[in-house]
């Protein structure tokens, strides 16, 4: 049947075009001028649309979606500053080469510069931050208007899942009708079958490829990491969809090298943890010799070579380290771009991470590497999840207890985790918590979080998003301030049908700044930088039908008894977990909120470094601010 009218006959090859292209779903924002793209989503059995109410939590929410599929999942906005709330996830999805797709519809040109309502300046609106950007013309009702129309949606689905994934934006202008209501006479009977219905798959089918070294490069190379007896490998947090852990465990085989690995590498859960040499807790015993406080033990030895796959380590500890050591550090990215910022790689390997372990590691007999230098690495990890555990053997001095901390709550959720979870974190402390207190597992766990420009926005609306492209349980560990920030993306569990178990973390203003000079200045540190703000929480979860737990973790608000801080420690960590495992088995989602001090679970943080320190490298002298972790 002919369209109503060339908005409806336009609006319909585009969406036609999505759907051919792989698409499965929409996330739309009410909207007057995006009218016709978004009946022409819902009227398509093959789409899932969501309806989201905020364009900043939509486009937060399909950036989730695409983090945990890889894939696209294209958004849909009506003109002025709706398409403006999508820039904080255009410029997460650029810099963390997470695939987006913003379609934002616009008023015809000649409204432009003109004054007209809700008309605003939308060509290149997100600059240089997309990877593919286009103006399209007005619908045009003729065969070769079509067909370029439904090139140029191929193509920007092709882009931004390439071999440098990140956002592509369309931008839609429309004049009215906007409904589908039928014109005489607009949409010619003769157009050509194929530029109106499309053709069998996508207009274009684009055939992806990633480039590969040559044979003989390939072979140097694995000559050079076969022959090496102390070597890393370094898995960053990973581009959509992810690392092969089984490739980077291949190649740990064949090189004799650990995996120091991100807990958003897709690398340190799972599996091939029971036979790779996984390192997790090297943020901990780094420390002290990153920040000058302390010399590594006379029998520690640095590398020699190092691999670094993925975007640049969660830990500044690390990246410090790696910086320091004069290593030969071969970067490997599959777009040739360079993501460290150390400037201490002196390789770039322009090439598909995962694809390049596979290979390097046939080229290898395995078994290689020194023994001695892996068992430092697995001994110092140990030790550290040791005395993380408040194992009294491994603390070098039990008379001296620790309260509870906000580290505690990041490693009892994740050694708790269903198998299998997606689990969400948060920036600032909580990223940084799951980084150093919980180490690898066997656990099938997807974790993720928003590294490429680590901001508190849209945390909630991300990790509802990668929920409602998995039957996995969801777990988002978040902060009060990130929770806040994001509150309208709570909408989503109702709206979009997405189960969560939420652990807050409320330190009352944010912790991470605690970790930084500005600490001592008073009372500029209180009232501009840690901003307490005194928010219930409870009330939240009833307005959005969220179960409700809390545990006050905080040193006055535990321990009441005869217990000292370790009892108390050990009874919130208990509360937790118990919280924790009620939400998992129950059906609906879950608010779990644990009132913590920002102050005295860093200065926690601290006496735990030195701990870890001590203990894998010997007695040590620290300063104030073991910890060394800014807010960069």
């Amino acid at each position: 049947m002919t369209a109503p009218n060339r908005n409806a006959l336009w609006a319909g090859a585009l969406v036609d075009e999505l759907a051919a292209a792989g698409v499965d779903a929409v996330v739309v924002s009410p909207g007057s001028r995006s009218t016709p793209l978004t009946m022409a989503a819902a009227r398509r059995d093959d789409l899932r649309v969501f309806s989201q109410l905020d364009e900043r939590s939509a486009a937060y929410f399909a950036l989730g979606r695409a983090r945990r599929t890889g894939s696209v999942t294209p958004l849909i906005c009506t003109s002025g500053t709706a398409a403006a709330n999508y820039h904080p996830a255009v410029m997460e999805a650029n810099n963390a080469r997470v695939p987006l797709f913003a379609l934002t519809a616009d008023r015809p040109p000649e409204l432009r510069d003109s004054g007209a309502n809700q008309t605003a300046d939308q060509e290149k609106l997100y600059g240089d931050a997309v990877r593919f950007y286009k103006d399209l013309p007005e619908p045009a009702p003729n065969d070769r208007a079509l067909r370029s129309l439904r090139t140029t949606v191929s193509r920007a689905v092709a882009t931004a899942e390439g071999d440098d994934p990140g956002p592509v934006h369309l931008n839609v202008p429309f004049k009215k009708p906007l409904e589908p209501t039928r014109v005489s006479g607009d949409v010619p009977a003769d157009l050509d079958p194929v530029a109106e219905a499309g053709r069998d798959g996508p207009y274009v089918d684009v055939t992806p490829g990633s480039p590969e070294p040559a044979d003989d490069e390939l072979r140097a190379l694995a000559n050079e990491l076969m022959t090496t007896d102390r070597g890393l490998i370094v898995a960053g947090p990973a581009d959509p969809p992810g690392l092969d852990a089984e490739s980077v465990t291949a190649l740990s085989h064949a090189t004799g090298f650990p995996v120091l690995a991100d807990p958003l590498s897709g690398v340190r859960y799972g599996g091939h943890t029971r036979v790779a040499p996984v390192i997790g807790a090297y943020d901990a015993y780094l420390s002290g010799a990153v920040a000058g406080e302390s010399e590594p033990a006379p029998e520690w030895t640095d590398p020699e070579v190092v691999v670094r796959l993925g975007a640049s380590p969660t830990s500044k500890n690390l990246r410090k380290y790696l910086a320091g050591t004069g290593a030969d550090q071969y970067q490997v990215d599959p777009a040739g771009r360079w993501r460290e910022a150390e400037f201490a790689a002196t390789d770039l390997v322009v090439a598909e991470p995962s694809r390049l372990c596979a290979r390097l590691s046939r080229l290898g007999g395995g078994g290689g590497g020194d023994p001695d230098w892996r068992a430092q690495w697995e001994e110092a990890d140990r030790t550290a999840r040791a005395v993380h555990g408040r194992e009294t053997d491994a603390l070098p001095d039990p008379s001296d207890p620790a309260p509870f901390h906000e580290g505690d709550a990041l490693r009892v959720v994740a050694d708790a985790l269903p198998d299998p979870a997606t689990l969400f974190v948060s920036n600032s402390m909580p990223v940084r918590d799951l980084d150093r207190f919980a180490g690898p597992t066997t656990t099938n766990v997807t974790a993720l979080g928003n590294r490429g420009v680590s901001g508190i926005d849209g945390i909630v609306s991300s990790a509802l998003g990668a929920g409602s492209a998995t039957t996995d349980d969801l777990t988002l560990v978040v902060g009060d301030l990130a929770l806040y920030h994001d509150t309208n993306g709570l909408l989503a569990i109702d709206r979009c049908d997405v189960d969560a178990t939420i652990v807050l973390i409320n330190n009352d203003g944010g912790g991470i700044f605690h970790a930084l000079p500005i600490e001592s200045f008073e009372p500029e540190f209180t009232e501009s930088f840690k901003t307490p703000h005194g928010v219930e929480f409870e009330p939240m979860a009833d307005l959005h039908g969220l179960e409700y737990a809390r545990i006050d973790a905080r040193p006055e608000g535990v321990g009441d008894g005869d217990g000292g801080p370790e009892e108390a420690a050990e009874a919130a960590a208990d509360a937790l977990g118990e919280a924790y495992a009620r939400a998992c088995d129950a059906d609906g989602s879950h608010l779990i909120e644990v009132r913590t001090d920002a102050e005295s679970s860093h200065r926690t943080r601290e006496r735990f470094a030195a701990a870890v320190e001590d203990a894998v490298h010997g007695d040590v002298v620290h300063a104030d601010a073991v910890h060394g972790d800014g807010a960069d």
